[in-house]
């Protein structure tokens, strides 16, 4: 019987944290979850490995006895150049215990279980799946399937927070998005999905967030930025200006002799930190200068005398 390196297996270290541990798998099972992968053995016998890795890491005293058994398997192994003859029976836990059933591999993710290996069941005995901690189910029983959803909202929406009611399967579903939600994000409520079919649990609704471009800011992370024009003497001479920030207009400070295309920083007038109360990140105007047109004649003459002046300096 060969040794199974279920770290190997999620693609974590040793040392993963139990959060790391949760991650990988989820994501994992995501990927070769039977109801996105009908008919494909592959996926299957990778869902099942993946799902008995995730039973053994994630629970503390498995664990412990995996890593005891682990360390011993390697060091028997390097000392005599390979594995056949390692004495399995010092950690075996089956001793007189049935075959082997199927039971749920995480009821909190959602993921319907699989038969364990041999490895496994030698290891530590047939049951020993978390299911089978009062929580049996037979192997006809299914999680069901994650129900995926989108919608649309403005930068304004994003920025203040938002409400927003929906209809699934006859029922309505009201969500509350926080201020500072990006785009792309993923909201997750779970148990909106399909039924479970024999006692499985209801699978997920997972809602993707758009959001619309803003015709007048640009988003980037949680900074937000605008072009503003600001007239050739102010530019010049320094001064206020009135630029329009997405609380509303703001007068700002604009330095004397500021050069085209020169971005000024508000602090803190950008994006609300999503989850985080009362930080914001910051706001960019980027300085466009305004030439004047239809100058009169005495206007065209004052600047002849400022370039006639700019050539004597």
């Amino acid at each position: 019987m060969d040794f199974k390196d279920y770290y190997k297996i999620l693609g974590v270290e040793k040392s993963a944290s139990q959060e790391e541990i949760k991650k990988a798998f989820r994501k994992l099972a995501v990927k070769h979850h039977p109801d996105k992968n009908p008919n494909n053995k592959s996926a299957e016998e990778k869902f099942k490995e993946i799902s008995e890795a995730n039973d053994v890491l994630s629970d503390p005293e498995k664990r412990k006895k995996y890593d005891e058994l682990g360390s011993n398997y390697n060091s028997y192994r390097q000392q005599q150049h390979g594995s056949e003859g390692f004495d399995w029976s010092k950690w075996s836990a089956q001793q007189g215990q049935g075959g082997r059933r199927a039971y749920s591999s995480s009821e909190e993710d959602g993921f319907e279980g699989a038969d364990f290996s041999d490895f496994f069941s030698t290891i530590f005995g047939q049951g020993a799946g978390q299911a089978g901690q009062g929580r049996r189910r037979g192997s006809s029983s299914r999680a069901g399937s994650d129900y995926n959803a989108q919608f649309t909202i403005s930068l304004e929406e994003a920025y203040q927070g938002a409400s927003k009611e929906f209809e699934l399967n006859g029922k309505k579903i009201r969500i509350k998005l926080k201020p500072g939600t990006k785009d792309e994000q993923v909201i997750k409520l779970r148990g909106y999905g399909s039924q479970g079919i024999n006692g499985g649990a209801a699978g997920d609704l997972y809602i993707t967030i758009h959001l619309e471009d803003s015709p007048i800011f640009t988003r980037e992370g949680d900074d937000l930025s605008v072009e503003a024009p600001i007239d050739l003497y102010t530019a010049v001479l320094g001064g206020k200006a009135t630029i329009q920030t997405i609380k509303g207009p703001t007068r700002i400070t604009i330095p004397k002799e500021t050069e085209n295309g020169k971005v000024l920083r508000l602090k803190g007038l950008g994006m609300p930190l999503y989850g985080k109360e009362n930080q914001y990140g910051d706001f960019y105007v980027k300085v466009i200068i305004q030439l004047p047109k239809d100058l009169s004649g005495k206007e065209i003459e004052l600047f002849k005398q400022l370039e006639k002046l700019r050539e004597e300096n």
